[in-house]
């Protein structure tokens, strides 16, 4: 069984049909993957570096989380309106506009000595940034009919690379007393993939009036039980994602005593993780079903946040945090390539970019969440909420799966 999907097998390359030609498309591939990696090391980078943020600027982890839940909200929202004009104008221009807004950002952001200017910039960033995912996805959907699944595995892969070089950068960062001294590297990757894609792309730049049609877009993309289901199960499952990443260095110094050394490796190996699993993920569902394949992948994160939640020990940690990483990473490959093989290809960018806004924009309270119920009680308590979010999302993509089968 597979989910209502054909299972296909072969390299990137079986997609024949295509216009474009394989190798001109693996250079697209790549291109489109490593500006999703900078742009994953731009915002994930906030999250390592956040101790020494609240303290420069002396602000609350309440402040902290809120201004990393509008630099992800605004990253949602900008989902929509990207992929929207990439339908009507090209997809290369929405891709390197998105970066040359992140490098402004970065510039606010660097130049910020208050948390007003903090706040600015990161806004900068999460918007900018977020109009590239769903464009990205979207090109690569249309490149890669059959097998959108590892395409998107390799597409999600990067940004785990993203996440391993943020890690690193912001600990030479704050090994060198200056948290801005991380983001001089990124600006330059960034620079990088927007040449790089301006470059290898034979999409031409193109410029028109786009029509946004809001209401008819959500009515395609949330009408249906299975939809419903669906939409709900990603904001769960990204409410999850985006309050354990965010906070998972803090939590690990301040609940389970580990030394800032150690919780950055911890927050590193999550991505060091991602970088396998999701292409393999993303090629496991395209073979045997998407939507098992991300029940499991569910499940193994859900076992991994309880013992993340119970372990003590160093060892103990640093195993449940791989055992979560697993889990964690193979979800959105082998899911998002079932939700974006439903969409008609006229409106897909469209389609995909409202579907990311709506579970993105509720996910972007994640780590509002953490730090609020952080200030309240403690850091264990709110993982522990987590934990029945990610354990309601696996219910019900199991439901949808119960429908497909029946």
């Amino acid at each position: 069984m597979t989910d209502g999907e054909p299972i296909t097998s072969g390299s990137l390359e079986s997609d024949a049909d295509e216009p474009t030609s394989s190798g001109n498309r693996t250079h697209v591939l790549a291109a489109v993957s490593g500006g999703f990696g900078t742009i994953a090391v731009g915002l994930l980078i906030m999250a390592p570096l956040l101790p020494a943020i609240i303290a420069d600027l002396a602000i609350t982890p309440f402040q902290a989380g809120i201004g990393l839940s509008v630099m992800w909200g605004l990253n949602a929202l900008g989902q929509y309106p990207g992929g929207r004009v990439s339908d009507v104008t090209s997809r290369k221009t929405v891709l390197v506009f998105g970066l040359v807004g992140f490098v402004i950002g970065f510039g606010v952001v660097m130049a910020s000595a208050t948390f007003v200017g903090y706040l600015v910039g990161i806004a900068v960033l999460g918007l900018c940034s977020g109009v590239y995912p769903a464009t990205g996805y979207t090109l690569l959907s249309e490149l890669y009919a059959e097998r959108r699944g590892k395409a998107f595995g390799i597409y999600t892969a990067f940004w785990d690379v993203g996440g391993g070089l943020s890690a690193g950068f912001a600990t030479a960062a704050l090994a060198a007393g200056e948290w801005r001294l991380a983001f001089p590297p990124v600006i330059g990757l960034t620079i990088v993939a927007a040449f790089l894609i301006h470059s290898w792309s034979d999409e031409p730049h193109s410029l028109s009036r786009v029509r946004f049609d809001v209401r008819e877009t959500i009515g395609r993309v949330v009408l249906g039980r299975k939809s419903k289901q669906l939409i709900v199960a990603f904001c769960l499952f990204f409410l999850t994602w985006q309050g354990a990443v965010s906070f998972l260095p803090t939590f690990l110094q301040q609940e389970k005593g580990l030394s800032a050394g150690t919780a950055a490796t911890a927050f590193a190996s999550l991505f060091l993780v991602g970088m396998v699993t999701k292409p393999l993920s993303g090629n496991l569902g395209d073979r045997f079903g998407r939507l098992r394949t991300a029940i499991c992948a569910l499940t193994i994160g859900t076992a991994g946040l309880v013992a993340l939640t119970i372990a003590q020990s160093t060892w103990a940690l640093l195993g449940a945090v791989v055992l979560f990483a697993i889990g964690l990473m193979s979800v959105t490959p082998p899911l998002l390539a079932y939700v974006m093989a439903t969409f008609p290809d006229s409106n897909a960018g469209a389609d995909i970019g409202s579907f990311r806004t709506i579970y993105m924009g509720i996910g972007s309270l994640g780590p509002a969440y953490v730090g609020f119920i952080a200030d309240l009680s403690t850091y264990a308590v709110a993982f522990g909420g987590l934990l029945v979010s990610l354990l309601a999302s696996t219910v019900l993509v199991f439901s949808v799966l119960s429908v497909c089968d029946s």
